[in-house]
């Protein structure tokens, strides 16, 4: 009986503590740390700046108390700076969208303007005063001067 008092205290006891924490302090704490994320990080932050102002009995400044709460409440602001990011986003996308319709509209009127130019067939500005070929006026009595040419 002795005996197997014995080699139950100086064996089984203290490989069942090791085993226990081995357990608690490895095994669940990698499993605790897998569970862990920034978020749940940034929570705690509050928590240990009031834990050590208490402890050390020092007052908080309240810029500490600000940043606390903002860390505390970091899922609220985040919606709000993403809300009014994706209203920034919206307007520069409808401002774009706007002037793209608008260079394709004036795409589009290009061809319809330079027809109505013609440019291909312009006329002459000196039109009307150019004398046309084969017509004379009645009061041109002048002599038609044309080298080469004797006049009987």
């Amino acid at each position: 009986m002795w005996q197997r008092m014995w080699r139950s205290w100086t064996i089984d006891k203290p490989a069942a503590l090791g085993d226990w924490l081995w357990q608690v302090f490895v095994v669940e704490f990698a499993a605790w740390l897998d569970r862990l994320t920034w978020r749940r990080v940034i929570a705690l932050i509050p928590v240990v700046i009031l834990v050590l102002a208490y402890l050390h009995r020092i007052p908080i400044p309240p810029e500490l108390l600000l940043i606390g709460d903002l860390l505390a409440y970091i899922d609220i602001f985040s919606m709000i700076f993403l809300i009014g990011l994706f209203t920034r986003i919206a307007t520069v996308l409808t401002a774009v969208r706007q002037i793209a319709d608008h260079a394709r509209s004036l795409g589009q009127r290009v061809p319809i303007a330079l027809r109505r130019f013609d440019i291909r067939h312009r006329r002459a500005n000196d039109s009307s005063r150019r004398r046309r070929p084969g017509r004379a006026k009645a009061d041109d009595d002048d002599v038609a001067v044309m080298p080469g040419l004797a006049w009987a």
